[in-house]
């Protein structure tokens, strides 16, 4: 039954993240299509990449130097017989390396057959026809073998791998041209609210302008998206229902101000008039406590009737999965990158991984109220094993200019009030 918006299902962040990541593990990707190498970057794979032979095809030399035998350099200084230059490139095939003999090898050309060993160029030196190695080598110093990074038809890239610069490289080393993507999911984004006006309009003297839409737009688009802006929803059920069931045609909705406690918050009402699913109603962070997890069926959004929804355990085509972020400006990112990341990265097609941390210094003590785990706008700095974390002076939740002059997030968990400085702290990067 869905629960109704008088009925708080408030859940610590821990629990709110599990909750989020559960559901988004038995979501599907939308449809695929094919894009080429040069515009795959940050799109999801929805096929594997497979090496098409030895990666590297041929023992490679990694510098510059003599391919020798290292039973050769048993005696050092030793003398060898130069046999010849290899450099990379489509040259021919190098012929067997004779025993105490050496060619020139520059980096990244085959290493001939005989040879076991590269000596760097800086202990050799050239003696008439041959040179002269003053240091000795181990048998396999200084070459990959053949197929060491890779054997052929071995696995390259998972599907479900985001296109990083690494991975287009690694496509790019078996001519992988073209790649199949998942399509990027639509997310509708709502914002609601009768103080909000769009850009152009001239705020009146309680009213202010419409940041949300845009930052979440930009949000979006980094997870993978595409925003799909609705016009802003007054405080107002009829047009707020219109809306939100506009916005359930997109594979995502994401809703933001209107899911607090006040008169006009209504985002909760209309959604459980439709018959919405709610998942919790809150999380015990701060900021963005008041956020809102649920879905929605076709039949209870009013999009289909009853007789022609599908059936509840079918895929998630059977349901649209909705955020309602609170409405001031850090609380919308903040809980955006929570809570609404990983569900829209599995909508494109990204394979799960976890919220991680990095820990830093903290460069001023930080006294807070126990209870709700913290992700305040922070500033890291310093270079190496020198980094340092110190909060930015902020204004609450509102204070737009205070995360944008933050790097990162200070966690600090529920059960800490006083935390010295010096002391470890855990950071989540922006």
């Amino acid at each position: 039954m869905p629960a109704p918006p008088t009925q708080s299902i408030a859940l610590t962040f821990e629990d709110a993240r599990r909750t989020v990541e559960e559901h988004a593990s038995h979501v599907a990707p939308g449809a695929e299509e094919t894009t080429d190498l040069l515009h795959a970057a940050s799109r999801v794979l929805a096929e594997p990449v497979t090496a098409d032979r030895d990666i590297p095809p041929f023992p490679r030399s990694t510098r510059d130097g003599y391919a020798v035998r290292s039973a050769d350099l048993a005696s050092l200084p030793a003398k060898l017989t130069a046999m010849g230059e290899i450099k990379a490139g489509p040259a021919q095939v190098p012929s067997p390396l004779k025993p105490g003999g050496t060619f020139s090898i520059m980096t990244g050309a085959p290493v001939p057959q005989g040879a076991d060993a590269v000596v760097m160029i800086e202990y050799t030196s050239l003696q008439n026809e041959g040179v002269e190695v003053t240091r000795g080598v181990s048998p396999g110093e200084n070459i990959v073998p053949q197929g060491a990074e890779a054997k052929r038809g071995s696995l390259l890239l998972d599907h479900g791998t985001r296109l990083n610069e690494s991975a287009i490289a690694l496509a790019a080393s078996v001519g992988k041209s073209h790649l199949q993507v998942f399509a990027r999911p639509r997310v509708a984004v709502l914002t609601t609210g009768d103080e909000i006006v769009d850009l152009d309009a001239v705020p009146g003297p309680s009213q202010i302008r419409n940041s949300n839409s845009y930052s979440l737009a930009a949000q979006i688009q980094q997870a993978g998206g595409d925003a799909v802006l609705l016009p802003i929803a007054p405080d107002e059920p009829r047009r707020l229902h219109e809306l939100i069931d506009q916005g359930l045609e997109s594979d995502l909705l994401l809703m933001t101000g209107g899911v607090s406690m006040g008169r006009y918050d209504l985002v909760e009402q209309v959604l459980t008039e439709m018959q919405a699913e709610f998942f919790f109603t809150g999380a015990k962070i701060q900021p963005g406590k008041p956020v809102v997890f649920g879905r929605v069926s076709p039949c209870g959004s009013g999009r289909l009737a009853c007789s022609e929804a599908p059936a509840p355990d079918s895929d998630h085509g059977s349901h649209k999965y909705f955020f309602g972020l609170p409405g001031n400006p850090v609380s919308t990112m903040v809980t955006f990158e929570l809570f609404a990341r990983p569900m829209l990265e599995a909508l494109a097609g990204v394979s799960p991984r976890p919220l991680t941390f990095l820990h830093a210094r903290l460069k001023s003590e930080i006294r807070t109220k126990p209870g709700l785990t913290r992700f305040l706008p922070a500033i890291l700095s310093g270079q190496y094993e020198h980094s340092q974390v110190e909060l930015v002076p902020w204004q609450g939740s509102g204070d737009i200019a205070a995360r944008t002059r933050a790097n990162c997030y200070i966690v600090i968990p529920p059960d800490r009030e006083h935390i010295l400085a010096g002391e470890w702290v855990a950071i989540m990067l922006r």
